[in-house]
């Protein structure tokens, strides 16, 4: 068995506790999953992209300025194309760099190698190149923080945003090697770790670094190579930067959540507590006292006002219905009691002096009574079984069948019964035993009302009706079943209330009231009418059922 808390908490908490998981969702998606933080790192690398092609064009022209074509012709030959590297040349003219580092799929290397004493001096014209962009490379590192080196074609360092490293080989940095064979490199590597520096520097307490080389190329000899690298910014650095502007949005956004939370709890905590409302009035009998939401906000709570306004109406009519009966009920007993009970007690106190003929005629009245109520007992207990009947909505039977067997059943009781006919196939949607108690009450109806010579004629027709034309298929349409005599007929005062229970004018001749009304709700549990049908001569009563096309059941 479950326990439940005993204090619940309310819609409107956990409608707030939902946005908020909502709204931070975005969030934790960008923390887990980097998506931000590798478009920092392309940002980076496209900055340094753009620096390096700068500087190697100005190396290019600083380079050629400074040489004969019997120097160039000296310099190594490229042996990688720019195509074979991680950047393909765009559909334009020329070859496009662009950013490719990504931290889903980017292996992130160990940290450089430090710089080798070189087994040759830098190239004489590559110093000279060199001489002017030293103080351009120096102002760059001072604005942007990105160390900065240019090496000749064997990897020595000419020009470096450190000095110590001016005459130092950097031809083993694989980035390095690359691009002197003719192709441009970006890589990912570990940064070496140092003290955290403050949160407004660029040069952060970063655990990557983008270096970006690119080569010095004309026509297809490698002068040299850029080598450009810095600390990519990181989320907590971008959104340390927009702190201010962050907390402005997230008091809007809390305030808009919380609002959105209120409306939407409202929309529905107010229909649910009149909801409660009512389903408590109906539990405590105040069936009457309920009414339909006025304002119910939503689609679900209009359906759940209208199912609680139909139980009520539903108990409310079940409360009636028992009600009348069991006042029907009492004063149907209440006749044949009292006169069983009057006439035990003349018997009781005047036995010795009766005559035998009177004793009998006591004795039979006690009899008769008793007899009328073991008949009003069994129908009772039939309407009961009316009442209570739940077809599965498969029953069928030959209504043909039916009729033919009945009839031959009222002629070996002397009744007069004429079967008029009707179609040879007719299947209708109610099980045999019920059409066999309805037409059964229906032919005592007409021995009890229409007289010694009135005769029961019975016929049944299809009809298109309300379910189904009669080009329909074999489920559409309606069984029309007629039963009528012709007797005495109903009076026009009477003709209101022969459907009503323990309504009868044949009270002396034992009628109980309740045949009409067992066979009326009989029919209906099976989605079938009774009706009396107006008529010159006797009564006429049309059963209609809808058709079915099963074999009979």
């Amino acid at each position: 068995m479950i326990t439940w808390p005993r204090t619940l908490p309310r819609i409107r908490t956990l409608l707030l506790a939902t946005y908020l998981v909502v709204l931070l969702l975005p969030v934790a998606g960008i923390g887990i999953l980097r998506l931000y933080e590798s478009a920092l790192i392309r940002q980076t690398e496209a900055e340094l992209l753009a620096q390096a092609a700068v500087l190697s064009a100005a190396y290019r022209a600083a380079w050629l300025e400074r040489s004969t074509r019997t120097d160039l012709d000296a310099m190594p030959r490229a042996t990688r194309s720019w195509t074979a590297s991680d950047y393909p040349p765009s559909a334009e003219r020329g070859m496009a760099l662009t950013a490719q580092l990504d931290l889903a799929d980017t292996t992130i290397l160990p940290p450089p190698p430090a710089g080798r004493p070189s087994t040759q001096a830098a190239e004489p014209i590559a110093r000279q190149a060199a001489v002017p962009l030293a103080s351009v490379v120096e102002e760059a590192r001072r604005m942007t923080l990105a160390a900065l080196r240019l090496v000749d074609a064997h990897g020595v360092v000419v020009v470096s945003s450190t000095p110590d490293e001016l005459g130092l080989s950097l031809a083993a940095q694989d980035e390095v090697a690359q691009a002197l064979q003719g192709a441009p490199m970006a890589v990912l590597r570990a940064r070496i770790g140092q003290s955290f520096p403050g949160w407004e520097t660029i040069s952060r307490n970063s655990e990557l670094r983008v270096f970006v080389t690119v080569p010095v190329l004309a026509d297809g000899r490698v002068l040299g190579a850029v080598l450009v690298s810095r600390t990519p910014r990181n989320i907590a650095q971008t959104l340390y930067a927009k702190r201010y502007a962050l907390i402005e949005l997230a008091a809007v956004l809390f305030v808009a959540v919380a609002a959105l939370a209120w409306f939407t709890g409202h929309t529905i905590v107010r229909p649910t507590r009149q909801l409660a409302a009512m389903a408590t009035r109906v539990a405590s009998g105040d069936v009457r006292a309920v009414e339909p939401l006025g304002a119910p906000m939503t689609r679900e709570a209009q359906s759940i006002s209208d199912s609680i306004l139909s139980m009520a109406q539903t108990l409310e009519a079940r409360t009636d219905y028992v009600r009348d009966l069991a006042l029907g009920i009492s004063h149907e007993f209440k006749t044949p009691l009292t006169a069983i009970r009057g006439g035990a007690e003349l018997l009781r106190d005047h036995l010795d002096e009766m005559s035998t003929e009177e004793r009998q005629r006591f004795l039979g009245n006690i009899l008769a009574d008793t007899a009328r109520l073991e008949r009003l007992v069994r129908r009772l207990l039939e309407l009961a079984q009316a009442d209570a009947l739940m077809p599965t909505g498969q029953e069928s039977c030959d209504v043909r069948t039916v009729i033919l067997d009945k009839a031959d059943e009222f002629r070996r009781q002397s009744a007069q019964v004429a079967v008029d006919g009707g179609p040879a196939t007719a299947m209708a949607a109610v099980d045999r035993a019920s059409l066999d108690i309805v037409l059964s009450n229906l032919l005592e109806n007409v021995r009890q009302h229409g007289g010694a010579q009135a005769t029961a004629h019975l016929a049944w027709r299809l009809d298109g009706g309300p379910n189904g034309g009669p080009n329909g298929g074999p489920n559409s349409g309606l069984v029309v079943i007629e039963v009528s005599d012709d007797g005495a007929g109903v009076s026009a005062a009477n003709t209101g209330r022969i459907f009503d229970r323990f309504f009868t004018t044949a009270r002396d001749t034992g009628g109980t009231g309740l045949g009409l009304a067992i066979a009326r709700r009989r029919l209906a549990a099976f989605g079938g009418s009774l009706v009396l049908v107006p008529t010159l001569r006797g009564a006429k009563f049309e059963i209609r059922l809808r058709r079915a096309a099963q074999t009979p059941r």
